[in-house]
């Protein structure tokens, strides 16, 4: 039988990029949001009958989900680190840069039809 290693504190500058990771990942939703708010109070309505609005919703939900799973994310590396395993993957990064695009997509196709 062998014995569970003990949780141990990581060094405090592992620690510290973490805690700049998850920041980073809140700085990013925010940004959403305030890109969400941007779009629905500042852009002119496009011809497509409530495009403004779907393209506000979609950074607002994005913004969302990022917000949802940035500390999560942050505990669940602290605790890697702390009991020696591997660091999890993050499927965010991918959700984040699909997200990004299709909000790209999205209002290039809404500028392009007016």
């Amino acid at each position: 039988m062998t014995a569970e290693r003990p949780d141990q504190e990581p060094d405090y500058r592992f620690t510290l990029a973490n805690e700049r990771t998850f920041l980073a990942w809140i700085r990013t939703a925010l940004g959403l949001l305030a890109a969400g708010v941007a779009v629905r109070q500042f852009v002119p309505p496009f011809t497509v009958a409530g495009a403004t609005t779907l393209l506000a919703l979609a950074c607002i939900v994005l913004a969302a989900v990022v917000a949802a799973t940035s500390f999560p994310r942050w505990r669940r590396a602290q605790q890697a680190m702390r009991s020696g395993a591997a660091l999890p993957p993050s499927p965010m990064v991918a959700v984040l840069a699909t997200g990004v695009l299709l909000l790209a997509l999205l209002a290039a196709l809404l500028v392009i039809v007016g």
